[in-house]
């Protein structure tokens, strides 16, 4: 059996094994928990899925796109990916855009003209991001070399399903905005007692 084809990483993807490139792919999720799903979820999908080994729900955030009714997620970093491995081993996911939560099943698009035609969309909304991908897969950007090596992408697309999903994260620290906003009013409270103070013995 061959191995998976493995990208080339560049400064622009490189596999985010630990310090601050992981951090740097979780924080939105930090976003989503402070109420912003309805903004980010425009272009970023929040993915739950379960964890192999741990059994416990695992969170992702991807970019996403819509075509013919379906939306597609690329996998720059295809089998190396965790959360790949984990919808490989169980694909009842739930799913969190702009539009809300919904429970899926995320399969890995293999038939070439679903390939091709979401390449393609994709491309189109987002050239330089989808010409870099395909650059560290080795794949010119033309539809004829992608059908040529199209085992080397990895696009993720999901379809409903009733079965049991992970739950959704919910906006657990939107209260948070609600202290920012008071924050300079109890701050500018307390000041006034001394500058009363400050008054009379004048």
């Amino acid at each position: 059996m061959n191995e998976p084809f493995q990208p080339q990483e560049t400064a622009f993807l490189t596999y985010p094994a630990g310090g601050w490139r992981k951090a740097m792919f979780k924080w939105p999720i930090q976003l989503w928990r402070l109420g912003l799903g309805p903004l980010i979820g425009r272009y970023l999908m929040l993915i739950t899925h379960t964890g192999r080994k741990s059994g416990q729900p695992r969170r992702t955030m991807v970019e996403y796109h819509e075509w013919q009714g379906h939306k597609y997620a690329p996998c720059a970093f295809g089998p190396r990916a965790q959360w790949y491995k984990n919808i490989a081993a169980d694909p009842r996911v739930t799913i969190q855009t702009a539009a809300g939560a919904a429970p899926m099943l995320a399969r890995r698009v293999t038939d070439p003209a679903e390939l091709t035609g979401a390449v393609r969309h994709i491309q189109q909304r987002n050239p330089a991001m989808t010409n870099a991908y395909l650059a560290t897969l080795g794949i010119q950007p033309d539809l004829s070399d992608l059908a040529a090596r199209k085992e080397r992408v990895y696009i993720i697309t999901f379809d409903p399903t009733d079965e049991p999903t992970p739950p959704p994260l919910p906006a657990d620290l939107a209260w948070l905005w609600l202290v920012a906003a008071l924050l300079p009013l109890l701050l500018l409270r307390g000041r006034r007692p001394g500058k009363r103070e400050e008054a009379t013995h004048g």
